[in-house]
């Protein structure tokens, strides 16, 4: 679990709070990380941008608060959605804790009536919004990557906010590691692999990275990549349903 500062939840009420969260930084993101607030509308089975505005804590926490705040007799939660954006940086969404599905568009909660005779709810805790290096991320002098697509295997349509990710272990001390990214709208990705892959004997010296893309949980693809004699080679992931 990703530890992260406390968030300081002042006297007004926010039914969600929010810590974006730069993933190949490591550390809490404070600075030019921008918000959209969206609010389901049944009747019109749609989301409809809001005016909203949000509130940034010291500890970087996003929050709204008094949103849900109504005096209308019987009023019902109402559904909204948080979508960001960062320059070079993709959000991943869900926030922390469901799986990933390349359709979503933002972080959803819902927003419970209150007014000044009924009080809000139990206070909700703070979801963690990983960012992950976009196809622009500026990468670091010396920072190996390897880039691709990821497509459909069928209709070789190229699948947009796909997550592709490399793990394994560091060879001297057997540190698990971890790198992510997501695609762009063409499904075009650049994946940074800035650790060990698994060794191949024999010349010339290779290691080996397993490469995963996920659209959606039942919908997955997989390539194995090897450093550095296809380190400029455009790799293909193709997406199938299991």
């Amino acid at each position: 679990m990703t530890h992260f500062h406390p968030v300081e939840t002042s006297v007004l009420h926010s039914p969600a709070w929010f810590v974006p969260f730069d993933e190949f930084a490591r550390r809490v993101r404070a600075a030019d990380v921008d918000t959209r607030l969206d609010r389901f509308d049944p009747d019109e089975n749609g989301w409809v941008p809001q005016d909203t505005p949000s509130i940034r804590t010291p500890s970087a926490a996003i929050a709204y608060p008094e949103l849900g705040r109504r005096r209308a007799p019987g009023a019902e939660p109402e559904r909204f959605r948080v979508r960001f954006t960062v320059v070079g940086l993709a959000p991943l969404y869900p926030a922390d804790g469901a799986d990933f599905d390349a359709a979503l568009a933002g972080v959803e909660f819902l927003a419970r009536p209150y007014d000044d005779t009924t009080p809000p709810g139990a206070g909700s805790e703070p979801r963690l919004v990983r960012l992950l290096p976009g196809i622009a991320f500026p990468y670091g002098p010396g920072i190996r990557t390897v880039y691709g697509v990821v497509v459909d295997a069928v209709t070789r349509a190229p699948v947009a906010n796909a997550l592709v990710e490399a793990s394994g272990t560091t060879i001297r001390d057997g540190v698990a590691w971890r790198e992510r990214t997501l695609t762009d709208p063409d499904g075009a990705f650049r994946l940074a692999l800035r650790w060990e892959g698994e060794p191949v004997i024999g010349p010339p010296p290779v290691q080996t990275f397993h490469l995963t893309a996920t659209e959606r949980p039942g919908r997955t693809g997989a390539l194995e990549v090897r450093l550095p004699t296809e380190r400029d080679r455009r790799h293909v992931i193709e997406i199938v349903q299991l």
